[in-house]
């Protein structure tokens, strides 16, 4: 029996590979990636290294067995179908006979169209009879303090979401409620909402980073057709910079706040609050 990780490379992946290895011998897990070579450390203590791509089918032969818990996350890839590409592993476990198909998905209460291809994933994997677990994770804190330069440069948070709060918290947070997933019994057949546990705004995130930095940093809220301009702007492409205008204007209307506690509850501590981020940024 293994717990096979999908994406084991990406900035989730890494996460939860290094804190599955707390858990269990390095032999009883997968990393499944598209590049060996950013995996040699996680080979180097005993991981076995699986090489697959969401976009080849049949690189998925094999790479599960009976008996495996599988962590499917989401593929990055947004101009490729993702769905389909998730269909792959999804029928490549269901074929194995895995125990268990967790999938990092988005919460339930967002309707930006960056959840479709999540709903089309979580439809596709409940049609399969697999015993699956939603991990519906929540926003980041790194998707903000990981994009500090420019908040810095101008003094001035930039957000199209007006008053709206979101319930972020850390990816290591989200990797380890998948982690427990993994790891725990009982996980089968289950849906976690999964976000910080304190809900926060752009305008408290300015003041925080004022507090932090020592300068005056202003929160500017734009409209959603002005936050994609900024984005294109930035060299973003069109279509993922106005997925991520259209996430900001879902947070406007509290669609990622977070109240289940679940994620403290699989992890049995408390998330990751977003001053931490921000400092630990800043130290970086």
């Amino acid at each position: 029996m293994s717990i096979v990780v999908t994406g084991a490379t990406g900035h989730l992946g890494r996460h939860v590979v290094e804190q599955l290895l707390e858990k269990v011998p390095a032999e009883q897990v997968t990393a499944v990636v598209r590049t060996p070579e950013k995996a040699a450390d996680f080979a180097a203590k005993g991981v076995k290294i699986a090489v697959a791509d969401y976009n080849s089918p049949e690189t998925f032969d094999g790479v599960f067995a009976a008996g495996d818990k599988v962590l499917l996350i989401s593929g990055n890839e947004f101009d490729k179908g993702r769905p389909a590409q998730h269909q792959v592993v999804i029928d490549a476990a269901e074929a194995a006979g895995v125990a268990l198909l967790a999938y990092t998905s988005a919460p339930g209460t967002l309707t930006a169209a960056l959840a479709d291809d999540h709903r089309a994933t979580e439809k596709a994997l409940l049609a399969s009879g697999l015993p699956y677990s939603l991990l519906r994770n929540g926003w980041y804190n790194e998707n903000y303090t990981e994009n500090l330069a420019p908040v810095l440069e101008y003094n001035a948070v930039v957000q199209a979401a007006g008053d709206g709060r979101v319930s972020t918290a850390s990816r290591a947070d989200y990797a380890a409620a998948a982690v427990a997933v993994l790891t725990g019994e009982g996980h089968e057949n289950t849906t976690y909402e999964l976000g910080g546990d304190e809900p926060w705004g752009f305008a408290e995130y300015a003041a925080e980073l004022s507090r932090q930095t020592g300068k005056e940093i202003a929160y500017n809220a734009v409209s959603v057709e002005a936050y994609t301009g900024i984005l294109t702007g930035a060299g973003l492409p069109g279509p993922f910079a106005a997925i991520l205008a259209g996430v900001d204007a879902s947070i406007e209307k509290g669609e990622l706040v977070v109240t289940s506690g679940d994620l403290s509850r699989l992890t049995g501590r408390p998330a990751t609050p977003i001053a931490e981020s921000i400092e630990a940024a800043l130290k970086g």
